[in-house]
């Protein structure tokens, strides 16, 4: 299934990569495309389908999630920044000792989707004050720390391939660059480009709160239906990662 995944990966990549190559002399914009390229890595694919289905589908119920979204962003920008400068600062012997981590980390996104979607599906009921996802029926609240800590996590998904577009392509552009340290938040944002893309339509469309405005019952469906897509993304990343 992995490989399935990885050869999916590579036709949708492959373009941006090849533009990514051409771009080396320009810093910022190939550490742009090569975060495109990292949001079309296997490990990156469930996470930001996940993703653009949340705040998707948070768009169309009550309005546009750009706070969502901007911390969301936020949390990959963190991620990834502070992971170049710890390979800065530790070098090499830390580089090399990232892969036994990061598979533990991967194998944790497959059972967090299952909870969300079962969280929006009606199935797991949360009281208090606080949860990691407050996505409420009505809306009321939102949770930009939720989406940060979402952001952060989903960033830490890596893979053999998201390690070599990072630690390989990437790290040796920063480290000779005179401006090396603006470049592994770059490369956050080129990983957030799909899901800016399909919120940006949205917005365009003027599909900000439209099932808000057909009835709750709709939005109710609306949330249950992308509830159980999370379910099956869930389903299929823990398939795909825990047999590894």
């Amino acid at each position: 299934m992995y490989s399935l995944l990885s050869q999916i990966s590579g036709v949708l990549s492959k373009p941006f990569f090849n533009m990514a190559n051409s771009l080396e002399s320009l810093p910022i914009v190939f550490a742009l495309i090569l975060g495109l390229v990292g949001a079309l890595a296997p490990c990156q694919l469930t996470g930001n389908i996940s993703a653009v289905t949340l705040y998707g589908n948070r768009s169309i119920q009550k309005k546009i999630a750009w706070k969502d979204v901007t911390y969301f962003t936020l949390g990959k920008v963190v991620a990834f920044s502070l992971l170049g400068v710890l390979v800065w600062l530790l070098g090499k012997g830390f580089e090399q000792n990232l892969p036994l981590f990061f598979p533990w980390l991967r194998k944790m996104m497959g059972p967090l989707l299952i909870f969300v979607g079962l969280f929006m599906m009606g199935f797991i009921k949360i009281k208090g004050t606080f949860n990691l996802l407050k996505l409420s029926k009505e809306y009321k609240h939102e949770n930009p720390f939720a989406s940060f800590i979402l952001g952060l996590t989903f960033s830490l998904a890596f893979c053999p391939t998201m390690f070599v577009l990072f630690f390989v392509t990437l790290m040796p552009v920063v480290l000779s660059s005179p401006y090396g340290f603006i470049l592994p938040p770059t490369f956050a944002l080129g990983t957030a480009i799909p899901l800016l893309i399909v919120i940006f339509i949205i917005w365009y469309l003027g599909g900000s709160g439209v099932i808000m405005k057909k009835g709750r019952k709709i939005g109710v469906v609306v949330q249950r239906i992308a509830g159980v897509l999370m379910l099956l993304l869930g389903v299929f990343d823990t398939i795909t990662y825990w047999s590894l």
